[in-house]
């Protein structure tokens, strides 16, 4: 990979993971509309941005042949159940005054990348990598035996994502044809859930200019943030993607403090500082091991 393709990349995860840490803010925004009318019209609007694009840079022959291809049709089918399942609870989350949990699933999600580097690509892990993975395993225990439960939104959304990352960046299609194929898959449930509502379409044919153009501009939204995380997956080392993801968990935090008042109680505080301390270490050691390494001066 060259310097120039990691630039990118970075930059590209940057452009995805602030967006995601702000994204909760126009979630909330619907917040009289059912989270699953959300994600219906979520996927609805994302097939139509997707296809806009595939005509807009002509990449229609590629698409045909990912779908031709039998693995690559395989992969796609993965992709498409892990992505909806992430947007559901995420959506869900966010109407039902849980981000603070969901931001606790992506503060885990580098480290559930990592692990998954390391079992499926054969990524080599550093002691302070698996320092940091002791750190967070102990925060989720610190939180069942707090009598807090299993945190179960933030372990599915945390376990959902970076399974999707790892599929997309193993599947041979592109970030266009792949978001494209996946919202195509979705679709047909999407608007069969649409057509039942009462009155048909719901919320988009009742509400006001607001909403509706809210709902109209849901697959947007949805398209940017996701087609940079396509491209930076394909850029960067696995590994080195979650150096930038703490960016949207942090974000989304702050939203759901500061914005949404939920409420923080001590056990939480615990679980987050044991979680983002694994994330810490996590992210220096990756920052370390990107730095290039120099002998000493004078050696002979």
């Amino acid at each position: 990979m060259s310097a120039s393709e990691t630039k990118t990349g970075l930059a590209l995860g940057v452009l995805a993971y602030g967006a995601w840490g702000i994204i909760p803010v126009y979630w909330k925004s619907l917040g009289a509309v059912s989270p699953y009318e959300i994600l219906a019209h979520r996927v609805a609007g994302a097939l139509v941005v997707g296809t806009v694009l595939l005509v807009a840079t002509g990449r229609f022959r590629s698409t045909l042949d990912a779908l031709r291809a039998t693995d690559s049709r395989r992969a796609m089918f993965v992709s498409t159940a892990l992505i909806g399942i992430n947007w559901a609870i995420f959506i869900w989350a966010v109407a039902t005054s849980r981000l603070m949990q969901a931001s606790l699933g992506y503060f885990m999600n580098p480290l559930c990348n990592a692990l998954l580097g390391r079992i499926v690509l054969g990524e080599r892990l550093s002691r302070g990598q698996v320092a940091a993975f002791g750190l967070a395993a102990a925060g989720v225990l610190w939180l069942v035996a707090s009598g807090g439960g299993v945190p179960w939104v933030a372990l599915a959304l945390a376990g959902s994502f970076s399974l999707y990352g790892l599929v997309r960046k193993r599947a041979a299609v592109g970030a266009i044809e792949g978001f494209t194929i996946e919202t195509a898959l979705a679709a047909p449930l999407a608007l069969a859930y649409l057509a039942t509502r009462t009155p048909r379409f719901g919320a988009i044919v009742t509400a006001g200019p607001t909403t509706r153009a809210l709902l109209l501009g849901a697959g947007a939204v949805t398209a940017g943030p996701l087609l940079a995380f396509a491209a930076a997956a394909k850029r960067l080392r696995y590994t080195t993607l979650g150096m930038v993801q703490f960016l949207a968990p942090s974000m989304q935090l702050g939203c759901a403090v500061v914005l949404f008042g939920e409420p923080f109680p001590a056990r939480l505080k615990v679980a987050f500082v044991l979680i983002g301390a694994g994330a810490l270490v996590y992210a220096l050691e990756a920052l370390r091991a990107s730095l290039p390494r120099t002998g000493p001066s004078g050696s002979s």
